[in-house]
């Protein structure tokens, strides 16, 4: 037969309390974790162009064995030279795209005459390896149309970027996922 005793209903009661809130804690602890894991998903890491100097530490800096940072062209900014300092070493023996002439460790940039004297210069993403060697050039000689950004089919978007705790210039950022890149020509036309 149960006790029904004041003391027991009472040790009962705040048994069943204590039970109570600490499964309630439990949920609560464990929603609070899957929010913060929600909104880490929903933000990028990404460079941001205008503070980039193009140190080269993105190439060595990645926990990818490949760097997740590649080379981006702003196609509306580049004046399609012939002397491209962000293809050309500094004094090149010609301009002509000899191996020995070319800036880029990787031949990541290919240059395409389009008619004289303007040529294109066009990123090869598969070989860039994000040393920033080509953007360094640009923006010392050039326009600055060159610049770095994490391609994100690349990044695996670390809680903590091993590139963005080094980078010099603090260029890295987060950036919202539905909008990952920061585009060196967006303050273009404003």
């Amino acid at each position: 037969m149960p006790d029904d005793s004041p003391n027991v209903n009472r040790r009962r009661f705040v048994g069943d309390g204590l039970r109570a809130v600490g499964a309630a804690g439990l949920l609560g602890a464990a929603g609070a974790w899957a929010g913060r894991r929600g909104q880490a998903t929903d933000m990028r890491w990404q460079i941001d162009p205008d503070k980039c100097v193009a140190c080269g530490q993105c190439a060595t800096h990645c926990v990818l064995d490949k760097s997740a940072v590649v080379c981006k062209h702003a196609f509306v900014m580049c004046g399609y030279c012939d002397l491209c300092t962000g293809y050309f070493e500094p004094q090149p023996l010609a301009l002509d795209s000899g191996a020995e002439n070319q800036l880029c460790p990787t031949g990541a940039i290919v240059r395409r005459f389009v008619e004289d004297p303007y040529f294109e210069y066009t990123i090869d993403e598969q070989l860039c390896i994000g040393c920033g060697k080509c953007v360094k050039g640009c923006n010392a000689f050039g326009n600055g149309s060159l610049y770095l950004q994490v391609d994100h089919a690349r990044c695996v978007n670390c809680n903590e970027c091993a590139i963005a705790r080094d980078c010099p210039s603090e260029a890295f950022c987060r950036v919202r996922a539905d909008e990952p890149y920061l585009r060196k020509d967006r303050n273009l036309g404003q």
